[in-house]
């Protein structure tokens, strides 16, 4: 399988992050990509460099103004003071319930609080270059399916299922599916789906997709009532307008086993294949595994083989899209196993 990699993701290095109310080193690390590309590679897949700009593409996911801001917000921070080169800068008020985001405010933190949902996605001086360089990969994975091929991984990072159309939050900046998603629909793909198996619910991929018909978001996920994201992922969240319909969240209990998961894997594909999908885009978390630090469910690495194996008889087009998974080595083995039992189906 074609693999895309840019070393352009190392440039995102921040030193810690916030989590639950602890200054802490960060999870989501270049480590995270490199232990994937060299399980990929070894396994004898093609690994390129990104060929195409995602930037046409990013007016059809995210609103003007905020690519503007989180293109330039590093040297915005610096321009604050040059020593800011050895902080990482973390919004501290939000415009919650009766506040205003329609007006940047002056200051540079409120601004950074208009563009964010949690305080736990710090940024960095490469977090711009490493999110465009994903998103980049994001675009040349739905060109390069339009174009002919049955599958593409982007091994990229940082994720980005959790950034809306004019946020960032839950280490995500720019949303990779979602322009995917565009991509394939920008070159001729009439109606595409958008499968999230990621332990969080994909809040940023449902709020861009909500209104649209063109794009089915499916979703399995921790249930948000009480895991992160906590807002968005509730099962009766089915679209809204022309969107209605085209919205499918199926949580599950903390704890959740393989029996379980796999059970509301068969119910997310059979949504798809009701819906007549051209092509398929996978939020490919790995952060269901039964050691991740982060979370509760209890796959196994042979469970990502048979992953593959499920969404193979689709047989769609499919671009998968690294975004969850923290458990250094082992997300290596279960993303390789996933397009394993994918090829083999």
């Amino acid at each position: 399988m074609i693999v895309l990699f840019s070393p352009q993701h190392a440039l995102h290095a921040p030193a810690h992050e916030f989590f639950r109310g602890e200054r802490v080193p960060c999870f989501e690390k270049p480590s995270r990509a490199e232990f994937v590309r060299r399980e990929l590679a070894a396994r004898g897949h093609e690994l390129r460099v990104p060929a195409h700009d995602s930037r046409p593409l990013l007016a059809g996911v995210h609103a003007a103004r905020y690519v503007d801001f989180l293109e330039s917000a590093w040297d915005q921070w610096l321009a604050l003071n040059p020593a800011n080169a050895f902080a990482q800068p973390f919004p501290s008020v939000w415009p919650i319930r009766t506040l205003r985001s329609d007006v940047e405010p002056a200051n540079f933190v409120a601004r950074l609080g208009v563009y964010s949902f949690d305080n736990g996605t710090p940024l960095s001086a490469g977090a711009w270059a490493a999110a465009k360089a994903g998103a980049d990969a994001a675009a040349s994975a739905g060109i390069l399916l339009a174009a002919g091929e049955r599958a593409v991984f982007c091994a990229s990072r940082p994720p980005g299922h959790h950034a809306g159309a004019d946020f960032m939050g839950g280490y995500c900046f720019l949303n990779n599916a979602a322009i995917a998603a565009q991509a394939l629909r920008s070159r001729g793909c009439d109606r595409v789906a958008v499968l999230d198996v990621d332990y969080h619910h994909g809040n940023g991929t449902q709020a861009i997709f909500y209104e649209r018909p063109d794009v089915l978001f499916v979703s399995l996920h921790a249930d948000p009532s009480s895991e992160y994201p906590f807002y968005l992922g509730y099962a009766d969240e089915t679209g809204v307008g022309e969107g209605l319909g085209c919205n499918r969240n199926l949580p599950l209990p903390p704890g959740c086993d393989a029996t379980a998961w796999f059970g509301a894997l068969e119910a997310a594909c059979a949504t798809i294949a009701r819906y007549g999908a051209d092509a398929l885009v996978v939020s490919l978390g790995l952060d269901t595994y039964a050691g991740d630090p982060l979370t509760t469910f209890r796959l196994q690495s042979d469970d990502f083989r048979r992953l593959g194996a499920v969404i193979a008889r689709l047989r769609l087009r499919t671009a998968f899209i690294l975004e969850g998974g923290y458990t250094a080595a082992e997300l290596g083995i279960n993303a390789a196993n996933v397009l394993d039992g994918f090829e083999s189906a």
